[in-house]
C-alpha cells in the first residue's frame, strides 16, 4: 500500500496536524467515437461543459473540465477523436488531440463496455508508439451492459456510467495515483478553464447537431462577435457560419423556426453556466469551404499542423 508524503498544516487552534501533499495533474480523455467521453466529463465535473450528441466526431477542440477534492485537482481534457483525417479541419482536430496527449500525465482511454474488450490504444489512435504516460482503460455505458458482457471483461475492468454515476469514484481513485504532487493550478471552485466565448460556440454547435439533418452540423460553426458579460441580460452577438449559400436557408428554417430553436437551446445552456439571463443575437453568414481553408481554421482557433506529426 502506498502512502502519500505528509505535510504539517495549521488547524486554526495553534496546533498543527499531518496532511497529505496536494496533487494536480492533467488527464487526456480519448477513445472511439461515441464512447461517451463528453458525457463522462460532464458527469465528473457536475456541469454541462462538453457538447453531447449521438452523432460521431462532434468534438472539434479539446474541452477542459476540473474536478477538485480536498487534496487533488484533476484537469481533464476531452479530446477530439484521433481519426484518420480526410480534410484540413480533421487534420487540425487530430493535431489538437496529439498536442494535449503530449502534455498530460495520464490517458483515460474509454471504450463502450457493450462492444467487448478494448483494442490497444496506440493501434486505435494510429500512433507509431504507445504514449509514454500511463494509459488507464475504462469501460463506459455500464448501465446498458448485460451481466454476461461485464463478466467477459474480467474482474479488474473499470466500468463506469455517466448516466448513473456508477464506477466514477473508483475511477477517480485509480487515476489519482498517476498524478504528480504539486499545488492546485486553478481555483478549487472552478469547473472549467476556457473562456466563455468558447462555450457559446460549443453550445450552438450542440444545438446544430440536435436540430439539423445529415451532414449540415459538420459544415456549421459559429463566431462570437460581441460579448457584454456585465450587461443585464448578458448580450452575445454571434455569426452562424456555413459553407454554402444553400445552407443558409436550412439554418434559418421556415419562418425562422430552426434558428430560433438553435438559439433557445444554446441560450438555456449558457444561462445555466452563467447563472444569469442571456440575450443571444444570431446572424447567418457563408464562409466558403471553411473546413478546408487554412486561414479560416486558424481564425476559428484550430491549431496549425506540426511538421513532426
Amino acid at each position: 500500500m502506498r502512502f502519500s508524503p505528509l505535510r504539517t498544516v495549521p488547524d486554526g487552534s495553534g496546533r498543527r496536524y499531518l496532511s497529505p501533499m496536494p496533487k494536480t495533474g492533467h488527464i487526456a480523455i480519448a477513445g472511439v467515437p461515441n464512447a461517451g467521453k463528453s458525457s463522462l466529463l460532464n458527469a465528473i465535473v457536475g456541469q454541462h461543459l462538453a457538447l453531447v450528441s449521438p452523432k460521431p466526431q462532434a468534438t472539434r477542440l479539446p474541452v477542459i473540465g476540473l474536478h477538485t477534492t480536498d487534496e487533488t485537482q484533476f484537469v481533464f481534457h476531452d479530446l477530439p477523436g484521433l481519426l484518420e483525417p480526410r480534410y484540413m479541419m480533421q487534420a487540425r482536430m487530430r493535431q489538437a488531440a496529439l498536442d494535449q496527449l503530449a502534455r498530460c500525465h495520464a490517458v483515460l482511454y474509454l471504450h463502450p463496455a457493450p462492444l467487448g474488450a478494448a483494442p490497444a490504444f496506440a493501434s486505435l489512435a494510429g500512433l507509431d508508439t504507445p504514449p509514454t504516460v500511463p494509459v488507464v482503460t475504462a469501460y463506459t455505458k455500464a448501465d446498458v451492459t448485460p451481466a454476461e458482457a461485464r463478466l467477459a471483461l474480467g474482474p479488474d475492468a473499470l466500468l463506469v456510467s455517466a448516466e448513473t454515476g456508477e464506477g466514477i469514484p473508483g475511477l477517480l481513485s485509480h487515476l489519482e495515483q498517476w498524478l504528480p504532487e504539486g499545488p492546485f493550478e486553478f481555483d478549487r471552485d472552478d469547473v472549467g478553464t476556457q473562456p466563455l466565448r468558447f462555450f457559446v460556440v460549443e453550445f450552438l454547435r450542440e444545438a446544430a447537431f440536435e436540430f439539423l439533418e445529415d451532414e449540415l452540423p459538420y459544415a456549421f460553426t459559429a463566431e462570437v462577435e460581441e460579448f457584454r458579460e456585465h450587461s443585464s441580460p448578458v448580450y452575445i452577438r454571434v455569426t452562424l457560419l456555413v459553407e454554402r449559400e444553400s445552407q443558409k436557408g436550412m439554418i434559418i428554417g421556415r419562418g425562422g423556426r430552426t434558428i430560433k430553436a438553435i438559439g433557445a437551446h444554446a441560450r438555456a445552456r449558457l444561462e445555466a453556466l452563467l447563472g444569469s439571463p442571456v440575450y443571444l443575437d444570431a446572424w447567418v453568414k457563408v464562409l466558403p469551404n471553411w473546413r478546408r481553408n487554412a486561414a479560416a481554421l486558424s481564425r476559428l482557433g484550430f491549431p496549425e499542423e506540426s511538421s513532426a506529426t
